[in-house]
């Protein structure tokens, strides 16, 4: 038998956006209301007039990205939605409709369905948005659930990532870190009752960070916020993977470097509590914990007043040339380079 002799890569070496982008290099587009393909939080079809639509797509899947030991199957549904929602929302664009595929073993009854889709019409009468249409299929194992979002954008306001200049200001809404420590707690738990089934649950009194894990909420309302402001950012994105991943997001396509100041992350006091007692600095799972779907953008220093005065949102650093770097100011006056470590779909 001839030996195969032919080259193989991991998928891991490349990672989820180095193999997204490996495989699609080589696709051009050919239809002139492709105005904007692969590459950021949604796609952007021009068909002509005033408004400009907003596409994008997100797959959860059983094992990856969700354990349903813990997982309400209403709250799962209802954050299938949210996730994609959020990508609508970091192009400062305004969701209108939703796709649900669906892909579930026999294992899952009817029962369990109604629940899935009583948290994804949740979603969609929060969100003012509607349910047009999906597929659903059978799966040899467990659960899959893909969701397609279709929104809207003006077209002087429509926001990419790669539009960062020098001497724009880094704004954080929300505060990060806190999906991640209600993850970890949810892991303990849950290992607890493996050894010991006999344990109940002990979830203490953090509630909050398991909400924002399980039950995670788009950033509708500071989109009207900037909208009623007549702020229009230089360049957003969603923070799904982690703070610093987005960072690198922004910068790699903008061509520009950052400067950020540990002070400026917002991390609220339960999360560096929790943090503290599982034996990790806050600011690495600000950093590095992901899904806490808060919104990461730049705006011009000149709109500077307006940003102060809006609720719920951090100025934490500054868009600097690329040949500085980019990196973490810590509240010890160090200075450390920012290492994008977001959560790897492919690993084992």
């Amino acid at each position: 038998m001839q030996e195969d002799t032919s080259k193989r890569t991991d998928v891991n070496e490349l990672g989820e956006f180095g193999l997204i982008e490996h495989l699609t290099k080589d696709f051009k587009s050919k239809n002139a209301s492709t105005a904007y393909g692969i590459g950021d939080d949604a796609a952007v079809i021009d068909n002509g007039g005033d408004k400009l639509s907003l596409v994008t797509t997100d797959m959860l899947v059983e094992g990856i990205h969700f354990d349903l030991m813990y997982t309400p199957i209403k709250h799962l549904g209802y954050k299938s939605v949210v996730v994609n929602l959020s990508d609508i929302y970091a192009m400062n664009g305004i969701p209108k409709q939703i796709t649900v595929s669906i892909a579930i073993s026999n294992r899952f009854s009817v029962e369990a369905m109604e629940e899935l889709y009583a948290g994804i019409k949740l979603a969609c009468e929060r969100y003012d948005v509607d349910l047009i249409g999906g597929d659903m299929t059978s799966s040899p194992k467990g659960l899959i659930i893909s969701v397609t979002a279709i929104g809207e954008g003006e077209r002087d306001r429509v926001v990419y990532r790669n539009t960062a200049k020098v001497g724009d200001l880094f704004c954080i809404t929300g505060n990060l870190g806190a999906a991640y420590l209600g993850l970890q707690i949810l892991e303990r738990e849950r290992k607890i009752f493996l050894e010991h089934p006999d344990i109940q649950p002990d979830l203490g009194k953090e509630t909050y960070l398991i909400e924002r894990l399980l039950k995670p909420e788009a950033r509708k309302d500071l989109i009207e916020v900037m909208r009623k402001s007549d702020l229009v950012p230089t360049s957003m994105i969603d923070i799904s993977d982690g703070l610093a991943s987005e960072i690198f997001h922004i910068c790699t396509q903008s061509g520009v470097g950052a400067f950020i100041e540990e002070s400026g992350v917002p991390i609220k006091q339960e999360t560096e509590v929790q943090a503290i007692d599982f034996k990790i600095d806050p600011i690495t799972c600000a950093l590095s914990g992901g899904e806490d779907y808060e919104l990461l953008f730049t705006v011009n220093p000149k709109d500077l007043d307006k940003v102060k005065y809006m609720p719920d949102i951090y100025i934490a650093g500054e868009v600097v040339d690329e040949s500085e770097g980019i990196i973490l100011n810590t509240k010890g006056g160090n200075r450390h380079p920012i290492k994008a470590q977001g959560w790897n779909h492919f690993k084992p």
